[in-house]
């Protein structure tokens, strides 16, 4: 796809965001949109995937690990190929298989179940080093909000990938500045992030998460970079491409109502 497709392709993802989480009457609206761009370059662009073949052993491998953000991922896969759109209505209701958070166990193209918040990058560096040691050439993505690295266990984590230079994995983070609580900064403040990351042994790229060709650089960056693992800081906004849930920590998970709906889908058509 070029660069106008894949912005398309994004604004279908956000739309089918703000259609299920209404559908559901409960999600997370706000870090979801905020993500789509980036999903949108990594599913329909950069990763090795045969949506086929959930399972095929040569795909790159996605982990969400804020997986409140699941759906924005559950559009990627749907748009993607991997199971019909039409499934999307059945978000967290009663024994459909697109639950609040990913479930590897039921959901083609769900690498891993995620949710407790620290705990996918965690994951993701397994899977690398696995990878690894395997000597196999697969790619592995992790994305993280920026609230979760106040987590202790990502730096945990990132410290393991640094030291086993981990140069198979991308680190990008969701940098919306808002989580459930409010500002990030004023919840526990989390900067210097780039020279945190740094420091920790990162190859460190900051980019504008909305932008199409920035983020397609930054990946292809980061598969060349050899001997570290790459973090990408992703500036975004939260409720990106809906006017009034930009910016505005009340949507992280609020559901919108039928008729905020409705203005939401006619500024993304």
């Amino acid at each position: 796809m070029d660069t106008l497709e894949l912005q398309a392709k994004a604004k279908e993802l956000r739309q089918e965001i703000i259609k299920m989480i209404t559908a559901a009457g409960s999600g997370h609206p706000g870090g979801s949109l905020s993500a789509a761009d980036i999903l949108t370059v990594l599913y329909f662009d950069k990763m090795n995937l045969r949506p086929e073949e959930p399972d095929w052993t040569g795909r790159d491998y996605f982990v969400l690990s804020k997986g409140h953000a699941a759906p924005a991922q559950y559009a990627a896969l749907a748009l993607r190929g991997y199971f019909p759109v039409e499934e999307l209505n059945g978000l967290r209701k009663l024994h459909s298989r697109l639950q609040g958070h990913p479930v590897s166990s039921k959901v083609p193209g769900i690498d891993v179940s995620t949710g407790s918040l620290g705990q996918g990058v965690s994951v993701a560096c397994g899977l690398a080093k696995g990878l690894k040691i395997d000597k196999l050439p697969n790619h592995v993505y992790t994305m993280l909000g920026d609230g979760e690295c106040q987590e202790g266990q990502v730096w945990e984590a990132l410290m393991f990938a640094a030291h086993y230079q981990l140069d198979n994995l991308t680190v990008i983070i969701d940098h919306n500045r808002l989580q459930i609580d409010g500002q990030v900064e004023k919840v526990m403040n989390i900067e210097p992030l780039d020279k945190k990351l740094d420091a920790f042994g990162f190859n460190v790229l900051l980019v504008n998460g909305h932008d199409i060709e920035a983020i397609q650089n930054a990946i292809d960056k980061a598969k060349t970079c050899q001997g570290r693992p790459t973090a990408i800081i992703a500036n975004t906004i939260k409720g990106r491409g809906v006017s009034f849930m930009e910016n505005q920590a009340g949507w992280h998970g609020t559901a919108p109502k039928p008729e905020e709906a409705e203005q939401a889908l006619q500024e993304l058509a």
